[in-house]
């Protein structure tokens, strides 16, 4: 028998309904209560993995500590369980064929048929039991990606179904989340489409233990009866999800709906111990209660869809609540300023904030930002292209560089103020050349960056090509822009800081994948409480 606990989460009428916020929420509770959880994400899609997906297709690409370029549903696994994940955590369609393949390649199947059913499926079984007997966990939670009823979803959907009769009841549960519209017209909420999920779910095989109701009215009593009777679960394992201001509330409330309760006493397991919510619900009571507000301006070339900058928009979160502030985010088109209206649009921000990105699109709006943030010492934060922009801006408005750039967006540049190392070039595959996952750095005392950290040596995650070119690095030095944080292994700059500003700080890093509500990250934290001053 199995002594970890496998619990799947699917989805049902539509998409994008929450699954990885109630998977966390869940975690979340059971982490609270003394156990030890991780969750997992399968991606229905044939990309191998979402490195190469262009941000308007699937939102932010997250990266690991191992140097996963993952999805960005792990963010939020993180964020509230503040425990790293890792490659094995995100399984796609695409990682699923290429192991099969590569393993009927090599003859590991002995000249047999290769077929979805049984070998794409004991692949799928493989990646979810790795977690839980590698690491030993407690409880696995996985969650598939895509809406029951999808064909790419299928395989998955069986696999996990298969995993019940090898496991066993009582180690695992099926939790299916779907949406009770409500019909303004008639002024009801409706069941049927989640009467229908549930239909679809049980042809292939499964039948739901809880079902968790998206819902943006309540729902009585009445209707979850209904829904239970129809759809073949307990009265009390029928949940409401409805709409909360903030994500941050949801386990609160999937506690007071008892879903970690049903959860263990259908694995029969003990209840007797009680969650320890309070240092969530301190930051809960922070966050919805600030006491000064500020607004800072956020450039970047995805601003139109949010889930680009997910982990920074969270980050920004962390940090406001921390310093007891409502932070509102302006987000400024790249692409939409130079400098005839950044004036205009940079007028009384307290804060500015140059995001990453990839590519020569917009990145001369990036740069004139910069230079005004610098100008009239407005606190500045750079985060990976953010850096280079604000380099290649020193060195034009500064050095008298004229035409200094980034070998990425000028391969001629007079300038290569940023450029590929060495070691690089010449790898033509996209990612080869990737600076992937966590990195030492050593951090300089006396320095903004020291103050907010309060340790020399740390550990960040990248994920950039190009780096500060330090062959002008005495330059840099000399003009009054200092790199405080050096890799001390390959001696590449980490950290650029203008130390006569109020603060103005880039890093080379994405130090928005640590920031967690337990955690939130301290360079965020004194960003914002430099605004704030």
């Amino acid at each position: 028998m199995s002594s970890t606990k496998y619990i799947f989460v699917t989805g049902g009428v539509t998409s994008s309904l929450g699954k990885g916020i109630i998977s966390a929420s869940l975690a979340k509770l059971l982490q609270a209560r003394g156990y030890s959880v991780t969750i997992q994400k399968l991606d229905p899609y044939i990309n191998v993995d979402p490195g190469t997906l262009n941000p308007y297709e699937h939102g932010e690409c997250y990266v690991t500590e191992d140097g996963a370029e993952t999805d960005l549903d792990l963010g939020h696994y993180e964020r509230f369980l503040n425990v790293p994940t890792s490659q094995a955590n995100n399984i796609t369609t695409g990682r699923i064929y290429q192991s099969v393949i590569n393993k009927e390649r090599r003859g590991d199947y002995l000249g047999k048929t290769v077929q979805v059913i049984p070998h794409i499926t004991d692949e799928i079984k493989r990646c979810i039991l790795l977690l839980g007997t590698k690491n030993k966990f407690d409880f696995v939670i996985t969650e598939i990606g895509g809406t029951v009823g999808d064909i790419e979803s299928l395989p998955y959907i069986e696999a996990v179904r298969q995993l019940k009769w090898e496991l066993g009841s009582f180690n695992t549960l099926y939790i299916h989340l779907t949406l009770v519209p409500y019909l303004q017209a008639s002024g009801e909420l409706k069941t049927k489409p989640t009467q229908h999920s549930v239909k679809e779910l049980l042809e292939n095989g499964i039948q739901p233990d809880i079902l968790v109701l998206r819902t943006e009215r309540e729902l009585t009593d009445d209707l979850r009866r209904k829904v239970a009777l129809f759809c073949n679960v307990d009265h009390e394992a029928v949940v409401q999800s409805i709409d909360v201001s903030t994500i941050y509330e949801v386990p609160i409330l999937m506690q007071k709906e008892k879903l970690d309760l049903t959860v263990l006493q259908k694995l029969r397991l003990d209840t007797n111990q009680k969650p320890d919510l309070e240092p969530w619900k301190n930051f809960l009571k922070k966050l919805k209660n600030p006491k000064t507000k500020v607004k800072i301006g956020l450039v970047g070339k995805y601003v139109e869809l949010p889930d680009a900058y997910k982990s920074i928009n969270e980050a920004i979160k962390h940090a406001g609540a921390i310093n007891e502030c409502d932070v509102e985010v302006k987000y400024i088109h790249s692409e939409n300023i130079d400098e005839t209206n950044v004036e205009k649009e940079l007028k009384g921000l307290k804060g500015l904030l140059v995001a990453p990105g990839f590519g020569d699109r917009g990145i001369e709006g990036k740069i004139v930002s910069v230079r005004y943030a610098r100008e009239n010492n407005i606190p500045f934060f750079g985060i990976c292209l953010g850096l280079q922009c604000a380099v290649i801006e020193f060195a034009r408005n500064v050095l008298h560089f004229d035409k200094a750039h980034s070998t990425e967006m000028s391969r001629k540049t007079p300038y290569p103020v940023i450029d590929l190392m060495e070691d690089q070039k010449g790898i033509t595959e996209k990612g080869g050349t990737m600076r992937l996952g966590a990195y030492p750095c050593k951090i300089s005392q006396g320095t903004k960056t020291f103050e907010a950290y309060q340790i020399e040596d740390i550990q960040e995650r990248h994920r950039h090509r190009y780096e500060f070119n330090n062959l002008y690095i005495d330059e840099y030095k000399k003009a009054g822009m200092v790199p405080v944080g050096i890799n001390p292994e390959t001696n590449l700059v980490e950290i650029m800081e203008i130390p006569s500003h109020k603060w103005f700080v880039g890093v080379q890093f994405h130090p928005e994948y640590k920031s967690t509500v337990i955690n939130p990250h301290p360079l965020f934290v004194n960003f914002i409480k430099a605004t704030i001053s």
